[in-house]
């Protein structure tokens, strides 16, 4: 795995233990819901999982693009499937979403090689 991914991944581990450690009822809660939201339902878990990468795109928020792209992989897309979310996000955010679909295609490029 690359030093950026396992960097993303061990960051996010430890500060998600911190702040759960905390055992703030509202935060816990919301942490289960986020969990909960991705789980296959009336719709896939993928479909969903796509549906989050995009949406984190159009929001600009580059960890969850991340952290959106590291489950993407692991359910085995395609480049091509990643490409066409990405096309779909641009399309809906505009072209302020490229700066974040060069970070993004960087990332898929190390996810790919892990």
């Amino acid at each position: 795995m690359s030093n950026q991914v396992e960097e993303f991944n061990g960051y996010r581990q430890r500060m998600n233990e911190e702040i759960l450690s905390a055992d703030n009822k509202v935060i816990k809660r919301l942490f289960n819901l986020d969990t909960n939201t991705y789980a296959d339902g009336a719709l896939s878990s993928e479909t969903k999982e796509l549906m989050g990468l995009v949406a984190s795109m159009v929001l600009r928020c580059d960890d969850c693009v991340k952290y959106h792209l590291g489950k993407c992989h692991e359910m085995g897309f395609s480049k091509d499937q990643i490409f066409e979310a990405f096309a779909v996000a641009n399309i809906v955010g505009g072209t302020i979403v490229i700066p974040h679909l060069r970070r993004a295609v960087e990332y898929w490029n190390e996810l790919e090689k892990s």
